[in-house]
């Protein structure tokens, strides 16, 4: 693919096929991701790549403690409850996705459903976890980092005909994810990654976001127009 193309046609995959995905090609695109740009060239990043047994492991702890209402344990700082315009864009994709998938909005048990589909790293056939190294824990800059090799990652499974999307819930309960992924305690985990080739059949995979526009989004200083 062209560049325009990966970057416009990209889209966060939530319903995947079963079928594996070949280990030369993972690393073929870990290999392009980590071209990413970082502070320094510190280059933080590490990746926990996950499939059948252990990840069916992870999927199965993760449900089991959020149905039991054990708190979550992310090794990052939330954000807490957006308000105002970032409220809006939230709630504006759920929409999005609630109806491609024909769940109404007092349909209690498959809006739950969906909320455990991430728990459940949306059921892709390979996760990723991407981590940090502990040393350097509280500087800015290595989240940053993760987050550009993150993007990263997603556009060059794309190049590939492969989708993914970085979500949060499938590392809510950290312990369980550093359990059966052998995560080094000298690691932060910071974000997770599902990965899969896409099951196109799958309603919420045709959602496109909604984009602010680049007047919305940027100020330009000392240009003549």
């Amino acid at each position: 693919m062209q560049f325009d193309d990966v970057i416009l046609g990209r889209r966060s995959i939530r319903g995947y096929k079963p079928d594996p995905v070949p280990r030369a090609l993972i690393e073929e695109i870990i290999a392009l991701a980590m071209r990413a740009p970082s502070s320094m060239n510190v280059q933080p990043w590490n990746f926990y790549v996950i499939t059948g047994e252990p990840l069916d492991r992870i999927r199965a702890g993760n449900t089991e403690r959020n149905l039991a209402g054990v708190p979550h344990s992310r090794e990052f700082r939330a954000h807490g409850a957006y308000t105002g315009q970032h409220r809006d864009r939230q709630i504006g994709v759920a929409k999005q996705l609630f109806s491609a998938m024909g769940i109404a909005r007092d349909d209690k048990e498959r809006r739950q459903d969906w909320v455990l589909r991430g728990f459940r790293q949306f059921d892709a056939p390979v996760c990723v976890i991407v981590t940090y190294d502990r040393v350097l824990h509280g500087s800015d800059d290595a989240p940053f980092d993760c987050g550009a090799v993150a993007t990263a990652l997603v556009n060059a499974a794309w190049s590939r005909g492969l989708g993914a999307v970085i979500n949060s819930q499938g590392i809510m309960q950290s312990p369980v994810v550093r359990e059966h992924a052998g995560i080094a305690d000298d690691q932060v985990i910071m974000k997770s990654i599902a990965l899969g080739w896409p099951d196109e059949a799958f309603p919420a995979n045709a959602v496109v976001s909604e984009r602010r526009s680049v007047a919305e989004a940027t100020v330009f200083v000392g240009f003549d127009d």
